[in-house]
């Protein structure tokens, strides 16, 4: 399963329901798009040195971009991103699930719902 930025961002701050959801998920994948986004959100180089080993002791599996990924996430940007505020990186980690036949997890489900071909499992915190 290829779990989005918020259900890590949930684990990371402690959230029981998020890490039972990834706990029982025994391959854990994440777009590269969600680990920049993570760090992104680091303030200092210690949380990206958090960020770096809470990947790995959860042995994640980082999905690179590729050129599929990037034509899908094209396609999704020209179809949802006015009509269901669908973002750039939203349309690159839907691009990566759907191009790797896994299940997008999130509690994201406005941005990503449109999308017909995107298996989706929604987390609720």
């Amino acid at each position: 399963m290829v779990f989005d930025t918020d259900v890590l961002v949930w684990q990371m701050r402690g959230n029981e329901k998020a890490s039972a959801v990834v706990d029982a998920d025994v391959r854990r994948q994440a777009s590269i798009v969600t680990y920049m986004e993570l760090l992104q959100g680091a303030r200092d180089k210690r949380e990206v040195a958090t960020i770096r080993s809470f990947l790995a002791d959860l042995n994640f599996e980082l999905l690179p971009l590729t050129e599929n990924i990037g034509h899908r996430a094209c396609i999704y940007m020209e179809e949802h991103a006015l009509a269901a505020g669908l973002s750039l990186s939203d349309a690159l980690i839907a691009a990566t699930a759907a191009e790797n036949g896994a299940t997008l997890c999130t509690a994201n489900q406005k941005h990503y719902r449109a999308i017909e071909d995107l298996d989706l499992r929604l987390f609720k915190p």
